[in-house]
């Protein structure tokens, strides 16, 4: 089956419209054309379709709507064109169509106000979508990139490199004597071009970026950290030097506002910006949602994420931030190559991360810029939302939140296990749904239970469709099929207890809970009673020892007999084996795989808050536990404190590094007014007598000669520290690493399974 088979075979998921090409869609107000505007003309969106190697732009009329009460409409409504009865029991019962998008924005005010409910209310007896795009998108039934694999997704990477004035550590686009040093760009073609601040000065390098941008046409931009550093400096530098940022296919600025990525327990800041006729992928967004489910990685930057994964070139320039200022001046091909193989490393990560979401954009009404952040359980509320806008059907309110009892969760063994397995109930949730044949109790339309079916059926196709594809690129495009339809799956239950969910249902989300705690109680007790030993159990997903003495044909038996203790509808999948497991406490752990690789999870285990040397330290001594060599720990706590005592490490092994969240004077105002405590990274930036600004980072280390000191106040800069009279404190640092010793190190009788 092809791609384009594919999102023809069910409008309800992928929607009504099978027109293909769709690669970018912009709403264009009616205000924006020549001219006295007609007050009953609609706005416009404008669509660019792929045509061969080509992109074209058409236009569309487009009138925005809202669902509201009927009741609550008047004939002094402004900016209404008509309204639509709905049908059904539901609470928004009428479909109110607007003259523009400013009609609705005059309407949202009224209603409002005559309600007494904020716009965003759930209570509201009015429901409006803030997103012209995602609204077309609705009403139109269409879905991007249908017709077309990834490959032919035009995609340019962007990286900068900064110079940075001398005793900062961070450039910063405000001060006058930071700028733009190299601009690196490839795409999906393997081309890449670095433009070169020793050749050009700013303005030009500014320019050559705008003039590469529109030459090849991009309909995605992509880059890592975009958000908040490259584009906010691209265009903070583009101002200072008066050049056009004319990024947009209609030689446009970004536009840009304050916004917020939130990921699991996560929330992130960042400066929201627009081109118009592109989408831009932040891979630095991708790489936490990946981190959310697997919970592998050891930081977010371009080079750690480059390493895991395995995609950093042969050869590789590395350059230390702080040091490419000093580099530049030196030798300034030196940083060319390293802005160069930092575009390389951006191109891979997308390559490997952005397939599922290229996927969804084919079935979600949102921009695929959108789709890269907009949370799982918001996605499956605008396919439910887009159905019943086709069927002119009714909708509900949200139910108010309330808490309930979650899923089990449990520890059974701490210490050192050996032989370990891993086995996943799939999609244990939506199983025992598809089971029970019970849709969200305002679902008048049974939408919820069609989408989660036909989504987990059509998932073992796309996965059937994988292994037999005969190229790399349907190889991945099914994958990335399959894996968004895992994705999707797995968060119908989720869906019913988020609380902004429009068919959410708090008692049904809490029974299914229950009958999952009483399933896995139920794997638990089967394990145990089989003499397999269980170690954790986290909601899905189980680790456990097997019997003793079983060969493979005896362990597959035994997994056979427990996958047969199951009930009809609920499987299994084996998924890991592990050499050990180092079970600390609850989701926190260590595992050692067959070929070596050391995965590690949880806060307790690698938080990124501590010193590098703590981290690696640890790293190493987990290792040690799980090779089955503890007594060679103290050796290697004796070779860390030799380091530190004899001053063997460069500072950076012991320092720390914050990135200031406020302006320093913002600082001193939350001191002055006791709202806050003392922090060395901004007490250094004030002393400093530099004027540093919010996302400014400070790398500091502690001096002194005692064990206890107070961090505010002994702290120092390390680009103040001296290699020749080093000042670092010892005492202080042979104290963490005790610390870190005595916390993890094993007993001598420590529990182990064999």
């Amino acid at each position: 089956m092809s791609s384009s088979d594919i999102t023809k075979s069910n409008p309800l998921v992928f929607g009504r419209n099978a027109d293909e090409g769709l690669v970018a869609i912009e709403h264009v107000p009616r205000a924006a054309g020549s001219g006295e505007p007609d007050p009953a003309a609609p706005d416009e969106v404008a669509l660019f379709f792929r045509e061969g190697e080509a992109t074209v732009c058409r236009r569309e009329p487009f009138r925005p709507f809202a669902w509201v009460e009927k009741t609550e409409l008047g004939p002094d409504c402004p900016g209404l064109h008509e309204v639509r009865g709905l049908r059904g029991g539901n609470r928004l019962d009428a479909l109110a169509v607007f003259t523009s998008w400013a009609g609705l924005s005059e309407a949202k005010s009224w209603l409002a106000k005559k309600a007494g409910f904020s716009p965003g209310s759930p209570d509201a007896p009015f429901l409006f979508l803030s997103d012209p795009v995602q609204q077309y998108l609705m009403q139109t039934g269409r879905t991007q990139f249908k017709g077309l694999s990834f490959g032919r997704l035009k995609r340019l990477q962007v990286d900068i490199e900064t110079f940075t004035a001398d005793g900062y550590e961070f450039s910063n686009a405000d001060r006058k004597e930071d700028r733009i040093i190299a601009i690196a760009l490839a795409d999906e073609t393997g081309w890449t071009e670095v433009l070169s601040g020793e050749e050009l000065d700013e303005k030009a390098l500014l320019r050559a970026f705008v003039e590469a941008v529109q030459a090849r046409d991009p309909d995605v931009i992509e880059g890592h950290n975009l958000f908040n550093f490259d584009l906010p400096y691209l265009a903070a530098r583009a101002r200072q030097q008066r050049v056009k940022l004319a990024l947009g296919r209609d030689g446009s600025t970004p536009r840009r506002r304050a916004s917020r990525y939130m990921v699991g327990e996560r929330q992130i800041a960042y400066t929201r910006f627009e081109i118009f006729g592109r989408h831009i992928v932040d891979t630095y967004f991708l790489v936490q949602a990946y981190d959310i489910s697997h919970r592998s990685l050891e930081g977010f930057g371009l080079k750690e994420v480059a390493l895991h994964f395995g995609l950093a070139p042969e050869n590789r320039t590395y350059i230390e931030g702080s040091d490419i200022a000093a580099e530049f001046k030196r030798r300034p091909a030196k940083v060319m190559e390293y802005a160069k193989d930092d575009i390389v490393e951006t191109r891979g990560i997308s390559n490997l991360l952005s397939p599922s979401y290229f996927a969804q954009a084919q079935i979600l009404p949102y921009s695929y810029q959108n789709i890269c952040v907009r949370g799982n359980a918001t996605k499956i509320d605008a396919l439910l939302l887009r159905e019943y806008l086709r069927q002119a059907a009714s909708i509900p309110g949200p139910e108010p939140t309330r808490r309930f009892a979650g899923g089990y969760t449990d520890l059974f063994f701490e210490g050192i296990a050996r032989n370990v397995h891993h086995c996943d109930v799939r999609s244990l949730y939506p199983s025992l749904m598809l089971k029970r044949g019970k849709a969200p109790r305002h679902d008048e339309l049974g939408i919820f239970l069609k989408l989660l079916d036909y989504l987990k059926t059509f998932r073992l196709n796309a996965k059937e469709a994988m292994q037999a594809a005969k190229t790399d690129a349907a190889r991945t495009y099914f994958d990335a099929l399959q894996g968004t339809f895992k994705i999707l799956i797995n968060s119908f239950y989720g869906y019913l207890g988020f609380g902004q969910a429009r068919f959410n249902d708090f008692a049904f989300a809490e029974e299914i809970t229950a009958q999952g705690r009483d399933l896995l109680k139920a794997m638990i007790d089967w394990l145990k009673a089989h003499e397999a030993q269980p170690i954790e159990i986290d909601t899905d997903g189980v680790y456990f020892v097997p019997p003793h003495g079983l060969d493979r044909k005896g362990l597959a038996k035994f997994r056979q007999a427990f996958t047969d203790s199951l009930p009809e509808g609920i499987e299994i999948e084996f998924d890991g084996e592990y050499e050990a497991m180092f079970s600390y406490k609850m989701k926190n752990y260590a595992l050692l795989e067959s070929s070596g690789e050391l995965v590690i999870k949880g806060a307790a285990l690698k938080s990124r808050g501590i010193e590098p040397f703590q981290r690696q330290f640890l790293n190493e001594m987990i290792r040690l536990m799980l090779s089955g060599k503890p007594e060679e720990i103290p050796a290697l706590k004796a070779a860390y404190a030799k380091a530190i005592a004899e001053h063997e490490w460069p500072i950076k092994t012991l320092a720390k590094t914050e990135t200031l969240q406020d302006a320093p004077a913002t600082y001193q105002a939350k001191i002055a007014g006791k709202k806050r405590g003392r922090n060395a990274a901004y007490e250094l930036a004030l002393a400093s007598g530099r004027e540093y600004r919010a996302g400014d980072q400070i790398s500091y280390y502690i001096t002194g000669a005692k064990k206890s000191v107070a961090v505010h106040e002994a702290a120092k800069l390390v680009s103040d520290w001296d290699p020749a009279h080093r000042d670092e404190n010892v005492v202080y640092y042979l104290a963490k690493l005790d610390a870190l010793y005595e916390k993890f190190a094993p007993p001598e009788e420590e529990p182990r399974l064999l």
